[in-house]
């Protein structure tokens, strides 16, 4: 038990000290993180990580987006001369404009380092056949997959500007054992195999690592995946964005969750409004801190992430810090209805146990002073009314359900937007 102790204490003191370092290089060299945090030159004083995030104020997208654009093209926030920095990454835009990243090369081999332990965790071994179905372009999680995927020395098959059919064909053909993608694209390959007469009983695949959304956690999402491919625990779920980098691998057992990567992040869960620290199974918003991304270094980055966190030791004792249930939500997506909160995912989970719907789309309207929605389902007027009661069970809300013609609604290759808001006032 002494020695267990002991071993954390060290881990936990090399882990500060380390970081340490990387804020004394923002101290000298980043006036950006300077002019936000003046007390980051106290960086020799703090106890530690909990000292730290009492002085160190939360960092928000909107702050990293302000000072690209008074910046342009790429802010402030960089620690070195911008000849050190190599690669080029943007976010999605899904939630805003597009956000340009930069890295140098040690930033980037930091996070490939991230995605291998994801790799292995997810069982993914040398010679592995691993097929990439996105798009190529400036999207950070998968390229750095990809890249990982190499250096472990896997067979790797980019499926850019491949159809889906074509991607399935390749998936098949070629035997692959892990396949890349968002969980929405998981679900679009199941629905093209049944549009084509393609049975997928016989593959070789081990897991579909997916990433991007919400989604890899969803029992009703991994149930549908797993029937489809005749396999179980088929999906596997992984977390990360660009401002951050690869974060955490699904929980070990199968059952979804997710496992943040503490050697490389320090995480807290905050109460969204009142930014204060939150109890072990709430539900809050994920802070993270990159400990070895330096060259655009983010300090207390609020992910905008809804999360139930748990805190408990491993197999060796040192510290986990995992996520139930993987990301519940979003801070930005979840609305009230007459007084009833509805969040994506779990409007996605009641959906999912109707296999008959093929997509849908969530429509918000307001309404004079009421916000209204209606859900738009790819099905016969028999399921729509079944799914309709599921929602009223589920939320004591009625929420009509409009069945739509096959194929009428938009299907997703990244991160879906099943989620509109025409209407609604500023």
């Amino acid at each position: 038990m002494k020695d267990q102790k002991e071993m954390v204490l060290r881990w936990a003191a090399k882990r500060w000290a380390d970081y340490q370092l990387n804020l004394k290089e923002m101290d000298k060299h980043n006036s950006f993180q300077k002019e936000r945090f003046p007390g980051i030159s106290g960086w020799k004083t703090w106890s530690g990580f909990e000292e730290f995030s009492h002085v160190c104020p939360l960092t928000t997208k909107q702050e990293l987006e302000n000072d690209r654009f008074s910046h342009p093209p790429h802010g402030s926030n960089l620690t070195y001369p911008k000849e050190k920095y190599l690669h080029y990454s943007r976010t999605s835009g899904t939630k805003g404009v597009p956000v340009t990243w930069m890295d140098t090369k040690a930033d980037w081999k930091w996070m490939l380092g991230n995605w291998d332990r994801i790799l292995s965790e997810a069982g993914v071994q040398r010679g592995a056949s691993c097929f990439f179905a996105f798009s190529f372009g400036p999207f950070l999680g998968f390229w750095t997959a990809y890249e990982a995927a190499m250096q472990r020395g896997c067979v790797c098959i980019p499926g850019g500007g491949q159809s889906t059919e074509s991607r399935l064909s390749s998936i098949l053909g070629e035997g692959v054992e892990y396949l890349f993608c968002t969980p929405t694209y998981a679900l679009r390959i199941i629905e093209k195999a049944k549009e084509c007469g393609i049975a997928l009983q016989n593959h070789a695949l081990k897991k579909i690592i997916v990433a991007g959304e919400c989604g890899g956690s969803l029992p009703a999402h991994r149930l549908a995946v797993d029937k489809a491919w005749s396999r179980s625990s088929l999906l596997y779920d992984h977390y990360g964005m660009t401002e951050v980098g690869p974060v955490a691998y699904e929980i070990p057992g199968g059952r979804g969750g997710l496992r943040i990567l503490l050697d490389s992040y320090y995480a807290e869960v905050i109460h969204p409004q009142t930014t204060q620290s939150i109890n072990d199974g709430e539900l809050g918003e994920l802070v993270l801190t990159p400990l070895g991304r330096i060259g655009t270094p983010v300090l207390r980055y609020r992910t905008g992430d809804l999360v139930r966190a748990k805190r408990g030791v491993d197999e060796l004792g040192l510290p986990t810090f995992d996520l139930i249930g993987g990301i519940v939500g979003r801070t930005d997506d979840m609305v009230i209805i007459r007084g009833v909160n509805l969040h994506p995912s779990g409007v996605d989970e009641i959906i999912r146990k109707f296999p008959e719907i093929s997509e849908y789309q969530v429509v918000i309207e307001q309404n004079r002073e009421m916000l209204e929605v209606l859900i738009k389902a790819e099905c016969g007027r028999d399921e729509a009314m079944a799914l309709e009661r599921a929602l009223q069970d589920a939320y004591s809300l009625r929420i009509p359900v409009k069945p739509v013609v096959k194929e009428t609604l938009p299907r997703f290759e990244m991160k879906a937007s099943r989620w509109v808001h025409p209407k609604i006032s500023q």
